[in-house]
């Protein structure tokens, strides 16, 4: 997908991001303003106006102007402009990645949600479906999907990192009749692109990788289909799920460095993940147990998926009890202790605070732009201290 003015140029992630949205423009700034207004004056031209029957006013079209912010407004045009630039779709931004979940459900309205492991909130949303509408929850690979039915695949899992099987996912979705929506969250382009895949739409909660300094919110939906897209701007500006003027702004800033940000976290994932694995192997630190992380699976598909060799920003480790990965957070110097991930400095999560489906000595850690040295040496460093009497 080539943004407007582009797209006779073949450019990369990089380029995309600082300039897929260059024709949106409405001033001469190179940084592109905050728009704060919520409503927008209508055409000075009556010859010029149309009634609400004979266009659709939550959609903007070249022809129509903003009229309502909760319809669209400046800096989410240009938001989803560069989105749809380097997702390699049609984008719809969101308040929340929740509030782009809750998008997707109301656009399929499934009879059953095929869903596997991954972020307890989706589970959360889809038992609120289960309450409005009937809606029967059922495993991955469930023998009831049919067609008409959601297949949700989260790759890779949070809280794990690790990787789930696409291709697999996508052949038993077509082989119901089922849709399928992957949300690639911990792993965005350049790391991975499910559309490669053929699955239906992708979701993203942009407040991590896409925002990346932990100051918004936001989420986005992505599909091949424009019609799709116009369907769910519909149901957007109906349901309330617009984004707001400044995380809207917020997060056209942040793209600006995305590509650079999200490969420099994965790079520092993987050489920490490397170490924290041989450092099991060695038997050098007593206390730590196991580490997971799509790097460390052996299946081939994993190499598929994750076809540039970086594997994602965020992985989980498992220590020896509940009371030492409780009290490990506190004991690291260059990392806060609180939940999120995706943001340029390095958060670690004794992760049962939030979630309950994990164990209790499972520790989330989201990897920053800080040198992946000096966060070994702290990690190291706090994980010793326990063996040390």
């Amino acid at each position: 997908m080539t943004a407007n003015g582009l797209s006779d140029l073949d450019l990369r992630i990089a380029s995309l991001s600082v300039h897929a949205d260059d024709s949106y423009a409405m001033v001469s700034d190179v940084a592109p303003p905050l728009h704060v207004s919520t409503t927008y004056h209508y055409n000075s031209d009556p010859s010029k106006l149309k009634s609400a029957r004979e266009h659709d006013i939550r959609i903007k079209t070249d022809e129509s102007s903003f009229i309502y912010s909760r319809f669209g407004n400046p800096v989410v045009e240009r938001v989803e402009a560069v989105l749809s630039a380097i997702l390699n779709g049609h984008a719809v931004v969101y308040s929340s990645g929740l509030a782009a979940y809750t998008g997707s459900l109301a656009y399929y309205h499934p009879k059953r949600l095929s869903i596997g492991d991954g972020y307890h909130g989706c589970h959360g949303v889809a038992h609120i479906f289960t309450r409005f509408s009937g809606l029967e929850e059922v495993p991955l690979y469930d023998d009831s999907v049919s067609e008409g039915d959601l297949v949700h695949v989260e790759t890779p899992i949070n809280p794990t990192g690790q990787s789930v099987d696409l291709a697999k996912a996508v052949d038993f979705a077509r082989s119901r009749g089922a849709k399928i929506l992957v949300d690639a969250t911990f792993a965005p382009p350049p790391l991975q692109d499910p559309f490669e895949f053929g699955v239906d739409m992708v979701m993203h909660s942009a407040t991590k990788y896409l925002g990346g300094h932990s100051d918004l919110l936001a989420g986005v939906l992505v599909t091949k289909d424009p019609t799709v897209r116009d369907a769910l701007l519909r149901d957007r500006g109906l349901l309330g799920g617009a984004p707001g003027n400044f995380e809207a702004w917020l997060l056209l800033r942040s793209l600006r460095t995305f590509k650079m940000r999200v490969e420099t976290q994965a790079k520092n994932a993987g050489k920490i993940v490397a170490w924290l694995d041989t450092a099991i192997k060695n038997k050098e630190i007593p206390v730590l147990t196991k580490v997971y992380h799509s790097s460390l699976q052996t299946e081939e598909f994993v190499r598929k998926q994750l076809k540039t060799g970086l594997f994602g920003p965020t992985f989980s480790i498992e220590v020896e009890s509940k009371d030492i990965a409780r009290a490990v957070p506190s004991r690291l110097k260059l990392f806060h202790h609180a939940t999120s991930l995706g943001g340029v400095e390095s958060l670690i999560e004794w992760r049962a605070m939030t979630d309950a489906s994990v164990s209790e000595t499972l520790l989330r850690l989201s990897i920053g732009v800080e040198d992946a040295d000096d966060l070994i040496a702290d990690l190291k460093a706090a994980l010793l201290s326990f063996s040390e009497n």
